[in-house]
């Protein structure tokens, strides 16, 4: 009898155990706040399509680390030529895309040579500028040549902007992604979320989730009650608002107060009276009070910055005193440019809370030295055809969060309009130059040219508010690119 009475219990604890291990959590539902305009992430400067598909589903011949380092992709190694202007990539062999088509040096070139092109519609074709050309040697070796050498080739190549896609399917991912991540793209129910699941076919090291879905909740008053509720387990960008003090005494999540590489500013149109004015543009700045601005951005988090480059960053230099927030000075530059008694404007404010809220600190500022701003709220895909696109605006405030994306202030026809030629030689040089020290030098340089000639209004650098589930693993604190990568993530045991 005792040995049944064993074996039962034996079995018993077996059944436990095995019971435990089948309802071990596979599944996770991340809150984002913004809706992608459509899934390609080589065809719009919308940072949603990233925060979804940036290295689960899209991957390129490098990859940017959760701490903003270079790591092998798609490419497994590389080699540099003395002169620093040939790279030559080895490509992990066996690599599928999603829809069972091979990986491999044709579609690298194709990619390349697509995003490069007069007509290609990627948000950051200047990454791609200086390749000279492409040539696929065999295979899994293909070799890229560039102009000039330039230092930050392989970050660049990192991007979003210059995932590998397929010729076979490049016209169809802005519907139906297909990539060569860990995971596959399953459904997108517009409005609402975008379903992933794990690729049985994957070539590297399988995602510990089985399921992944990436649900959009755009405010704080439809996300706390998701949070509580457990129906998302996971806001890397959390819109909590007030809520967070509570949120933060709750042992069932984890807070986590991270950085990103989101510089957000009071863009400028510079091409447009009266903002074309220096004086006008250095009055704006003097009227900016950064810690107001800060307090009312619906996260009350935020390192003030006074150009347009990261706190973060080794090369940062802390500019915030260029221009000080002092509101007589303000009036005083403002008469000097024939505008004593002030002016009217349009404030175009995106959805964020950063953007609606800061924005609304922003126009009382500006109110109180005499510029009167009509604030006119628009959407994510308004905002990208009237402002990106068509530069039709005086005013608006956004999170620039492509990583180290200084050079945008050197690029024919931006949306600033600004055009200072002592900017694009110190970027010029920088492109050319490997020396680490040097492009530190180079970047402060930069950083201040920008300031004194207060191209925008330069407001803080926008945190990462993540809150998830206390047994989630494997969530990034920080932000160096515009990714939620869930390749490491996993429930704990």
């Amino acid at each position: 009898m005792k040995t049944i009475k064993s074996i039962l219990g034996g079995a018993a604890l077996l059944l436990v155990a095995g019971t435990a291990a089948l309802a071990a959590r596979a599944d996770l539902v991340v809150g984002v706040v913004l809706e992608p305009p459509h899934l390609d992430p080589t065809a719009s400067a919308a940072a949603a399509i990233d925060e979804i598909l940036y290295a689960n589903v899209f991957q390129g011949l490098t990859r940017i680390g959760r701490n903003g380092e270079v790591l092998p992709a798609l490419a497994e190694s590389w080699t540099v030529s003395d002169d620093g202007k040939t790279y030559t990539f080895t490509l992990h062999s066996d690599v599928k895309f999603h829809d069972g088509t091979s990986f491999d040096a044709e579609d690298v070139k194709f990619s390349l040579d697509r995003a490069r092109a007069d007509d290609s519609t990627n948000a950051q074709k200047q990454l791609f500028a200086a390749i000279d050309s492409i040539e696929v040697v065999d295979p899994i070796t293909v070799k890229v040549t560039l102009k000039t050498p330039q230092g930050g080739f392989l970050y660049n190549m990192g991007w979003g902007d210059a995932v590998m896609v397929a010729p076979e399917s490049a016209d169809g991912n802005k519907e139906k992604p297909v990539g060569t991540g860990p995971f596959t793209f399953e459904s997108w129910a517009k409005g609402s979320a975008v379903k992933l699941v794990r690729n049985p076919d994957y070539w590297g090291k399988a995602a510990a989730l089985e399921k992944a879905e990436f649900r959009i909740v755009p405010d704080a008053a439809a996300a706390i009650p998701a949070l509580l509720s457990g129906d998302v387990q996971a806001f890397p960008q959390m819109p909590a608002g007030d809520a967070l003090v509570q949120i933060e005494t709750d042992p069932r999540f984890v807070v986590k107060i991270g950085s990103t590489e989101g510089e957000t500013i009071l863009a400028i149109n510079n091409g447009k009276e009266p903002f074309n004015n220096l004086k006008v543009r250095q009055a704006i700045a003097h009227a900016l009070n950064r810690d107001e601005i800060i307090a009312g951005n619906g996260s009350g988090y935020g390192t003030p910055i006074g150009s347009h480059f990261s706190p973060a960053n080794e090369a940062y230099v802390d500019l915030t005193g260029t221009y000080p927030y002092d509101p007589a000075k303000s009036k005083e530059l403002l008469a000097e440019a024939g505008y004593p008694d002030g002016f009217k404007a349009t404030l175009k404010l995106p959805p964020p809370l950063y953007a609606r809220q800061g924005g609304e600190v922003v126009a009382s500022e500006l109110r109180q030295v005499g510029i009167e701003l009509e604030i006119m709220p628009v959407e994510w895909a308004q905002w990208l055809e009237q402002v990106f696109k068509a530069k039709d605006y005086d005013l608006t405030i956004v999170s620039h969060t492509e990583p180290n994306d200084i050079d945008i202030y050197g690029r024919d026809d931006y949306y600033f309009n600004y055009a200072n030629p002592a900017f694009k030689e110190v970027m010029n040089t920088l492109a050319a130059t490997a020396d680490p020290a040097r492009r530190i030098e180079l970047y402060k340089t930069a950083q201040k040219i920008i300031a004194e000639d207060a191209v925008n209004g330069f407001l803080f650098q926008l945190p990462k508010v993540g809150v998830w589930d206390a047994k989630l693993e494997g969530l990034w604190e920080n932000s160096p690119i515009q990714a939620n990568d869930l390749t490491e993530v996993k429930w704990a045991d």
